[in-house]
């Protein structure tokens, strides 16, 4: 074999380690590479230098990570260590039914749903509350970021069709790219997210009941290329409502938290949406209390009183018999809001590490609770 032929087979093979970041498979065994060209420089001196063409086919027309893509490869082309390689990346798109093909063989590999497979290793944490204005999608979106930086594959789904909010607080101004009716997750802040509001808008009321209601999270699942996170977390709508149930019904293996404040109106209301666990199987992981205090000059203000989440935290460990317990406080904090409505979560700072505050720490310290606790048992499907 010619030394230029050696270094196409070699460049391959380097290739096989770059990741295309939506659909988590090396570009080798998507088909995105079609060919590899490496052609002899003439030097004055007896280094070893080629010009090295490569063809990459993507996905789609104006992939939105092509430049992501062709960096990486750029990157796996010029480190060759034995030679002097200068790349030059030649990029298309996939045809028609080269695509239909992938995105085929992708979906034969889920078969619908694919968190309930048996063997599934996938956490999933559906966010409830009783009511609404609890924070509970800042608790979301904040434990989500948590995940990410703490080094987990994570995924989010904004569950809560009618008050959608989690693509603004993470700064989420896209729709997600259609593959050949396969929908690729945004990427935000370390999290694939879905939401109903990247697709219907901010400004427009979504009144879906029951099946359609059931059938939305079913397409979340399904249709979406989720590429197996370790954690994936539900933002549900407040209440015990249909969306509550088709979680239940839809992912058995769901493990559920439990939102509250400390005022009695709203623990009172909280106790309901962890007794859904009394009508349909599911898990209760623990409740986290939400604006539990506010710490001005030295001073922890109790500014919605106190206790909550102990209540909730020992009314369902009564009603449920097994313990379910209060697994965090979290302060009130002005800048939970500020952060979050600019399109950041307030755990993590600008570069996307989580922060040095009190308010990082808890979230990991709840992450690292949930994630450490057993899995619970999976019926078979």
């Amino acid at each position: 074999m010619s030394e230029a032929r050696q270094i196409e087979a070699a460049i391959y093979e380097r290739l096989s380690k770059v990741i295309d970041p939506e659909l988590g498979r090396s570009v080798t065994d998507l088909g995105m590479i079609v060919a590899i060209n490496a052609d002899a420089i003439e030097t004055k001196d007896a280094s070893q230098s080629y010009d090295v063409t490569v063809h990459v086919e993507l996905t789609v027309e104006g992939c939105p990570l092509s430049q992501t893509i062709t960096n990486q490869i750029n990157g796996a082309v010029s480190s060759y260590p034995d030679a002097t390689l200068i790349p030059h990346i030649e990029v298309s798109s996939m045809s028609k039914d080269k695509l239909t093909n992938l995105v085929e063989g992708l979906k034969a590999e889920r078969k619908h749903n694919p968190f309930t497979k048996p063997g599934s290793k996938t956490r999933i944490f559906a966010i409830a509350s009783g009511k609404g204005g609890v924070g509970k999608s800042s608790v979301t979106a904040n434990l989500a970021a948590t995940f990410a930086a703490l080094g987990y594959k994570t995924a989010a789904i904004d569950a809560d069709i009618y008050g959608f909010s989690l693509p603004k607080l993470f700064g989420v101004h896209t729709q997600p790219t259609n593959l050949n009716g396969m929908l690729m997750p945004v990427t935000a802040w370390g999290v694939k997210l879905i939401s109903i509001g990247m697709f219907a808008g901010a400004d427009r009321a979504i009144l879906w009941r029951g099946p359609r209601l059931q059938r939305s999270l079913e397409q979340f699942l399904s249709d979406v290329w989720w590429d197996n996170p370790d954690v994936l977390l539900l933002d549900l709508a407040p209440g015990t409502g249909d969306m509550a149930i088709s979680v239940a019904q839809t992912l058995p293996n769901a493990e559920m938290v439990i939102i509250t404040t400390p005022q009695p109106s709203a623990s009172d209301v909280a106790v309901r949406s962890g007794l859904v666990a009394l009508q349909v199987p599911t898990t209760v992981r623990g409740v986290v209390e939400n604006m539990s205090y506010f710490d001005h000059r030295g001073e922890r203000l109790e500014i919605f009183g106190h206790g909550g989440g102990q209540r909730v935290s020992e009314q369902l460990t009564h009603a449920l018999g097994t313990e379910i317990p209060l697994l965090v406080q979290l302060p009130l904090q002005p800048e939970i809001r500020e952060v979050g409505e600019a399109g950041r979560p307030a755990v993590l700072d600008a570069d996307g590490a989580l922060c040095d505050s009190p308010l990082a720490a808890s979230f990991a310290n709840l992450a690292r609770q949930l994630i450490k606790q057993p899995q619970p048992m999976q019926s078979a499907q």
